[in-house]
C-alpha cells in the first residue's frame, strides 16, 4: 500500500510542479498542462482505485483510455487555435517595433557600435574579447585550436539579430562564443549553421547550449568530432551479438519450460514459439527508433543486443550517426523504441491474460503476480479470482508479454544513453539526466542486495552506456508539453512494472493464495 501511495504522491506532485511552470504562459501553458492531466489520468484513476481495492474491468480501463485520447486530441485543436493567435499578434507586434526602431535608428559605420550595443532583455553584456585581438605572448600560451582564417569566419557569422558574440575562448578541438542570443534558439541554431556551411563547407558545426553560468552560449567544432559510422567489424559484432541474444532466448524458453535448452537441443520446436515472441519484441523496439530515425533524416547504428540468461535479453544498445538538430527529435527517436516495443508486450500480456483459462499450458504460482504492481493489477482485472488459488494457469503469451515489458522497463530507467536517459535528457536537459543517472545507479546497487539481476544491469550502465548523450545542434529549445507528458507517462509505467506489490496490499486485493 505504502509504494502505491508513494508513486501517486509523486505523480501528483509532478502534475502540481507542472501547473506551476504553465501559469506563466498563460492560456497555452495551461491547455498544454490539462493535455499532460487527460494523459496521465486514467492510470492513476486505475492504480488509486486498484489501492483502494476497487477493481476495475477491461471494458472500463479502454473506456477511459478511450476518452483520455478525445480529450487530449480536443486540447491539441485548441492549443494549435491558441498558438497561432499569439503567433500573430506577436508578429504584428515585431513588426510593429522594426518600423519604429527603423525611424528612429542613425546608422553607422563603425563596427566598434555594435560590440558596445547593450545586451537583449534579462541578459548583461560580457566584455568583449578575441582570440584574434590578443597579444602575440597570449597566442603563444593559449594555441587556437581552430585555424585562425577559419576562426575568423566562424566569428563573421554572428550578428545582433541571432547571437551578438562577446568573447571567444578555445574549447578542445574548436571554441566557445560566449554572448547573448537575440533570436529563438531553434531559429538562431539553423541560421547560424546554413551561414557556416556556406562560408566553410560544413567543415564545422555550431551547437546552442547552456553554459556553466545558465546562460547561453555557442560551441564550434569541426566536423571530424562528429559522430561517425558503424564499422565494419562493429557490424559483425552486432550480428553476433543477435545470434547469442536469440540463443540466450531459447535458453530463456526452456528454463521457463523446466529443460536447459542447451543441453536438450533437440527440443528446439518447444523453445522457438516463445523465443520468437521476445525476439519480436526486440526488432519491433528497434524498428520503432529506425523509423523515427529515418522520418527525421537522422542515422543510427545496428542494435546491439545484450544477451541475457535470465530474461533472455536486456534489450538493445543504438547509438546515433548524425548530429541531432534539436532536443524533440532526441525525444522522438528515444521514446519511439519503448513505445513500439511496450505496446507489443502489452498486447501480448493482455492477450495470454484474455485467453488463459483451466489447464493452460504453464502454472505460475499466484505470488509470482506480486513481483509486478502493472502486471499484479491487469491480472487481477482480467483473471479476477483466479489469482486466489494457489497455482494460476496461464497461457505463454502471458509470459511472453511479462518478461517483454520487463525488457522495456529495464531501457527507460533514466541513466545515461539508455532510452529513459535519452529521454529525461531530452525533456529536463543534462543536469538533471546527470543526477538521475547517479540516483538510478545507486538504486540498482541497493537492489542488487535481494536481486543478483539489477547489480548486473547496474555494471552495463557503469560500462556501457552511463555517459549522457551528445548535445543537440539547439539544444536550448525545450520539448513542447505533449512530449514531456509521454515522457512521465512512460517513466511511470517504468516504475509500476519494475516495482512489486507489498504483500500486505496483495494480500487486501486477492493477489496470492489465502
Amino acid at each position: 500500500m505504502t509504494t502505491t501511495a508513494l508513486i501517486l504522491l509523486a505523480a501528483f506532485g509532478v502534475l502540481a510542479w507542472g501547473f506551476g511552470r504553465a501559469r506563466p504562459y498563460g492560456r497555452i501553458g495551461i491547455l498544454a498542462w490539462l493535455q499532460s492531466v487527460v494523459l496521465m489520468t486514467p492510470w492513476l484513476l486505475f492504480f488509486g482505485l486498484f489501492a483502494a481495492g476497487i477493481y476495475l474491468n477491461l471494458v472500463w480501463v479502454l473506456a477511459l483510455v478511450l476518452v483520455s485520447a478525445g480529450l487530449y486530441i480536443y486540447l491539441g485543436r485548441l492549443l494549435r487555435a491558441s498558438g497561432q493567435d499569439e503567433l500573430a499578434t506577436k508578429r504584428a507586434e515585431a513588426l510593429a517595433a522594426k518600423a519604429m526602431e527603423s525611424s528612429t535608428e542613425t546608422p553607422s559605420a563603425d563596427p566598434s557600435a555594435l560590440e558596445n550595443e547593450p545586451s537583449s532583455a534579462g541578459v548583461e553584456a560580457e566584455p568583449t574579447e578575441s582570440l584574434k585581438t590578443d597579444p602575440p605572448d597570449a597566442e603563444a600560451a593559449v594555441p587556437a585550436p581552430i585555424p585562425a582564417e577559419d576562426l575568423a569566419a566562424i566569428e563573421g557569422i554572428f550578428g545582433i539579430d541571432t547571437f551578438f558574440r562577446t568573447e571567444t575562448i578555445p574549447y578542445d578541438q574548436g571554441a566557445i562564443f560566449k554572448g547573448n542570443l537575440r533570436g529563438q534558439p531553434a531559429e538562431t541554431a539553423e541560421k547560424l549553421n546554413q551561414l557556416l556551411a556556406e562560408r566553410l563547407d560544413e567543415r564545422y558545426h555550431l551547437f546552442l547550449i547552456e553554459g556553466p553560468e545558465g546562460k547561453p552560449v555557442a560551441v564550434g567544432l569541426p566536423s571530424t568530432a562528429d559522430p561517425q559510422p558503424t564499422t565494419l567489424g562493429q557490424k559483425i559484432l552486432a550480428g553476433v551479438l543477435a545470434i547469442a541474444t536469440f540463443a540466450t532466448c531459447l535458453e530463456t524458453a526452456g528454463i521457463i519450460q523446466e529443460f536447459d535448452f542447451f543441453r536438450q537441443p533437440q527440443r528446439w520446436p518447444e523453445a522457438l514459439p516463445f523465443a520468437l515472441g521476445l525476439a519480436a519484441v526486440l526488432v519491433v523496439h528497434e524498428v520503432g527508433h529506425r523509423l523515427v530515425a529515418e522520418r527525421y533524416d537522422i542515422r543510427i547504428s545496428p542494435p546491439f543486443f545484450l544477451p541475457a540468461w535470465q530474461l533472455g535479453s536486456f534489450g538493445g544498445l543504438m547509438r546515433f550517426e548524425s548530429l541531432l538538430p534539436n532536443r524533440s527529435v532526441l525525444f522522438d527517436i528515444a521514446f519511439a523504441g519503448p513505445a513500439a516495443g511496450g505496446l507489443l508486450s502489452l498486447l501480448f500480456l493482455l492477450v495470454g491474460l484474455v485467453i488463459s483459462h483451466p489447464g493452460s499450458y504453464f502454472q505460475l504460482p499466484a505470488a509470482y503476480f506480486q513481483s509486478s504492481i502493472l502486471v499484479g493489477a491487469l491480472a487481477r482485472v482480467v483473471l479476477g479470482d483466479a489469482l486466489q488459488q494457489a497455482v494460476v494457469d496461464v497461457h505463454p503469451l502471458t509470459l511472453v508479454g511479462w518478461l517483454g515489458l520487463a525488457i522495456t522497463a529495464l531501457n527507460v530507467m533514466p541513466a545515461g544513453q539508455l532510452d529513459g536517459g535519452r529521454i529525461v535528457q531530452a525533456i529536463y536537459g543534462r543536469k538533471t539526466t546527470g543526477r538521475a543517472t547517479t540516483i538510478t545507479l545507486i538504486g540498482l546497487a541497493l537492489v542488487s542486495l535481494v536481486n543478483p539481476l539489477a547489480l548486473y544491469w547496474a555494471i552495463l550502465i557503469l560500462f556501457l552506456q552511463r555517459r549522457l548523450e551528445r548535445p543537440c545542434l539547439d539544444d536550448l529549445s525545450e520539448p513542447d508539453d505533449a512530449r514531456a507528458a509521454l515522457g512521465l507517462l512512460i517513466l511511470f509505467l517504468m516504475l509500476v512494472t519494475l516495482l512489486p506489490l507489498t504483500p500486505s496490499l496483495a494480500g487486501r486485493l486477492g493477489i496470492g493464495a489465502t
